[in-house]
């Protein structure tokens, strides 16, 4: 017979059990939406800055202002919210990813779009640590984690499949501005869940470390601005003092974390094993992973002649796949740890990569349906590993930081191989369509090398 005690233990598990889901699906449909804000920009780009009279300078910024963003404010914002309430945090972020897109939406000028993407990458970046580090805080270690941390990166390939064939869609029926009205309204959506949510914070607040925050905040501004200017012209002198500003700053920014009681960033962190996995896997995954399957929409339209939605759909099978491996492989993600599986989702990746080569003017859309695939199942593995990897090697009150320095070095990681990719593909000794096909077949290699580094890297943190 059940005892009133054992009957109001019973009813407060369930309670706990059904705060915790209700957290896992806010923070997930949060992350989904700046994955899908982020990734959308890729469809409207070329009306909006027709529209805008823009440059081809304007048109690489719009499609690399949310990295700057996002890249500036992650470690920051991440630090923040562990010390003064993550809920609070995703509030008030989403709250302003609404007013960034739709200040992005009546953009009078290419100049004010960028700056509206630059800041839809800062409000979406406490978004992500924020929703990662409410769930590094809700569900403890073992199965329950394991579980949350799949299903947060599920929606990492959810938003990136959604974003650019919703955002298409829309542009396509309603005009380019369409797009940022609709991401702001999903952002205005996600408020009300938002308040729902119960507060969570360290136990121990910190000072804020104003001038570490502000260091870090110009360094990576610094060198993503360098990775972006860079696709124009390497030896351009604006382009070597933004990335030889961005080492000093850094450099700077490590000697003053070294000197600091409270410390934003503690630099001992980059002895331990699982901490050095979750960066360095991020930061491979944005090069080796996310730069090439940002610019293969670009290849598809101007070597296969595919359509922009087209390209799009096809796209979805890296990142759709990604989604659907991250949620079925979770019973296997359990019983192994974080750097084993990173590992194992690299060198997938390198598989599929390495599958994409052999593009040529006569083929089909087609041939590059098994590589993505492939790369989408390798993804799939990474993203839970990495998710996982972001709130087991910090501890527990510590979680919107280890988000946060997780998320900067995938965004920054991303810029530089967008910039690597893009450099590769236009390289080509041919012109025209042949030569952007051999300079992507040649990228496809490159890359699909770097995966194999990565995942020699996580096994040696595996054995560490």
């Amino acid at each position: 017979m059940l005892t009133a005690s054992t009957t109001a233990d019973m009813t407060r598990a369930q309670a706990r059990t059904a705060d915790s889901s209700g957290t896992l699906w806010v923070a997930a449909s949060g992350t989904l939406l700046v994955l899908a804000v982020f990734s959308a920009v890729v469809t409207s780009v070329g009306a909006s800055t027709s529209a805008l009279h823009g440059t081809i300078s304007d048109q690489t910024w719009t499609l690399s202002g949310m990295s700057l963003g996002l890249a500036v404010a992650l470690l920051t914002v991440g630090a923040l919210a562990d010390d003064f309430g993550r809920r609070r945090m995703l509030l008030v972020s989403t709250g302003l990813l609404a007013l960034t897109s739709a200040l992005a939406a009546l953009a009078p000028s290419a100049d004010v779009l960028i700056a509206a993407r630059i800041l839809q990458g800062v409000s979406g970046a406490g978004v992500l640590a924020a929703s990662l580090g409410t769930i590094g805080h809700a569900f403890p270690s073992g199965r329950q984690r394991t579980f949350a941390t799949s299903v947060w990166g599920s929606a990492v390939g959810a938003g990136i499949a959604l974003g650019p064939l919703a955002g298409g869609a829309v542009g396509d029926a309603l005009g380019w501005r369409s797009s940022y009205w609709l991401q702001a309204i999903a952002a205005a959506l996600l408020v009300p869940a938002a308040v729902t949510l119960d507060e969570s914070r360290s136990s121990q607040r910190r000072p804020l470390d104003f001038l570490g925050a502000a260091t870090l905040a110009a360094a990576m501004a610094s060198l993503t601005a360098g990775l972006v200017e860079g696709r124009n012209s390497w030896s351009a002198a604006s382009t070597i003092a933004l990335l030889a500003g961005g080492v000093v700053l850094l450099s700077l920014f490590a000697a003053i974390e070294a000197r600091r009681r409270h410390p934003m960033l503690e630099l001992s962190r980059f002895t331990q094993p699982l901490f050095v996995a979750s960066l360095s896997g991020a930061l491979a995954t944005g090069i080796a992973v996310i730069g090439l399957m940002s610019v293969t929409p670009l290849v598809l339209q101007l070597g296969l002649q595919v359509s922009v939605i087209g390209s799009a759909a096809v796209l979805a099978a890296w990142s759709a796949t990604s989604m659907a491996v991250a949620l079925a492989t979770r019973p296997v993600l359990g019983r192994l740890n974080g750097p084993s599986v990173l590992a194992l989702g690299f060198a997938v990746c390198a598989v599929g990569e390495f599958a994409l080569t052999g593009l040529g003017v006569g083929s089909s859309w087609t041939h590059v349906l098994p590589g993505l695939a492939i790369v989408g199942i390798g993804s799939g593995l990474a993203n839970s590993a990495l998710g996982r990897l972001a709130v087991e090697s910090v501890p527990r009150e510590r979680a919107g930081l280890g988000s946060g320095a997780n998320n900067t070095a995938r965004y920054l990681g991303g810029a530089a191989g967008v910039a690597l990719v893009a450099a590769l593909v236009t390289g080509g000794q041919s012109t025209g369509a042949a030569g952007l096909l051999s300079g992507y077949n040649t990228a496809t290699i490159v890359c699909g090398t770097l995966c194999v580094v990565g995942a020699l890297a996580a096994a040696a943190c595996r054995r560490s």
